[in-house]
């Protein structure tokens, strides 16, 4: 049934995601800015929400527009200047015309299994192609969305307020705790995530600027956004190498020293975010090791897609909660509070009669 539905499902999840993020921000201009109705603070959060990212896309837009375009002008120049001495012997090249000679696709396509093959998966080919296009249905998706967050964020304090009603009084205490678990987990995760995140996209937008990498503000941002995943920057490496690529074309740069510079930056940036963001950001939020980690990355991926990997890890520390605390009877984390120690008190001194 979830599978059935996850189309439908998707966007109130993200909806929900997004209103129980926004939350502090209506709460703040509700009750710090006395705003009386809480439809308005959500509208004026909404306006400051699109307007941040509208502001974000109308800088970042034309930085990333010429970036494109030199480095589209520079792969044109460097196939139109390639020469294939400097990076094949003439044994190689040989080998390499004699393997293109070899491939016949005339005496491929003549084998009656290939045709019958081609010819039905081109028209799944164009359904698929319309079905990616149509952009209706995507922006009915959003309007849904939309509707859902405009409603999720009005209601919130009426659905943190009265969830409790719907739960039976004998297991309220159990699920009041797990919920006040994964709400702590969840706020520090993302919150944190988040923030290491912006900072390593611009780190890496400043360090591919340095070294003269083509689009490399835009490929930081690239790397910046891929890291609210962990691990997952390590998926901008290919792209990277083939920018050094043009690089090398470009400027005449020997290929080993951009790629040695581009190796640079990853290693500096990485040091930096494992050895001072992480700890000083996230704390002990987790508390997962790197083969925990990807471990629950791949199992949350394959549950519930790129959702599943985003909420992968507060997940699995939920479930490591659970584990120690119904199985191992220990207090949940959050729980796990120092009781200061009583001040010591002095005796009363003792008049002296006399």
């Amino acid at each position: 049934m979830l599978s059935r539905l996850y189309g439908v499902l998707l966007p109130f999840f993200v909806s929900f995601l997004l209103a129980w993020l926004l939350d502090p921000v209506v709460g703040f201009i509700q009750h710090k800015c006395h705003v009386k109705f809480r439809g308005l603070s959500v509208a004026v959060t909404l306006i400051l929400f699109v307007g941040l990212m509208s502001l974000a896309v109308y800088l970042i837009i034309p930085a990333m527009g010429r970036e494109v375009k030199s480095a589209a002008v520079a792969v044109e120049q460097y196939f139109a200047d390639f020469d294939a001495d400097k990076y094949f012997t003439k044994e190689q090249q040989e080998q390499i015309e004699s393997a293109l000679d070899g491939l016949n696709l005339e005496s491929m396509l003549s084998y009656p299994e290939v045709r019958d093959a081609v010819k039905s998966f081109l028209p799944k080919l164009g359904s698929w192609i319309f079905g990616t296009l149509s952009w209706l249905s995507e922006l009915l998706v959003i309007f849904v969305g939309l509707l859902y967050l405009i409603f999720l964020m009005i209601a919130f304090p009426s659905i943190r307020a009265n969830w409790r009603k719907y739960v039976p009084a004998k297991y309220l205490p159990q699920v009041s705790a797990l919920v006040h678990e994964m709400s702590v987990n969840m706020n520090a995760y993302f919150r944190g995530q988040g923030l290491v995140a912006l900072c390593v996209g611009i780190l890496f937008a400043i360090g591919f600027t340095i070294i003269g990498m083509p689009m490399g503000f835009v490929m930081g941002i690239v790397v910046g956004i891929l890291n609210l995943v962990p691990y997952m920057q390590a998926l901008g490496i290919p792209p990277c190498i083939l920018l050094c690529l043009v690089q090398s074309a470009q400027t005449g740069q020997p290929v080993w020293l951009t790629l040695l510079l581009m190796a640079i930056v990853f290693i500096v940036v990485q040091t930096f975010q494992d050895m001072y963001l992480v700890p000083k950001i996230m704390g002990k939020v987790t508390g997962l090791g790197p083969a925990t980690i990807l471990l629950s990355l791949s199992v949350w991926g394959a549950l519930m897609g790129v959702i599943g990997m985003i909420i992968a890890l507060p997940l699995t520390t939920l479930c490591l909660s659970c584990y120690k605390h119904y199985v191992l009877h220990e207090p949940f984390a959050s729980q796990q509070t120092e009781v200061p120690a009583p001040p010591a008190v002095k005796p009363p001194k003792r008049k002296k009669h006399g």
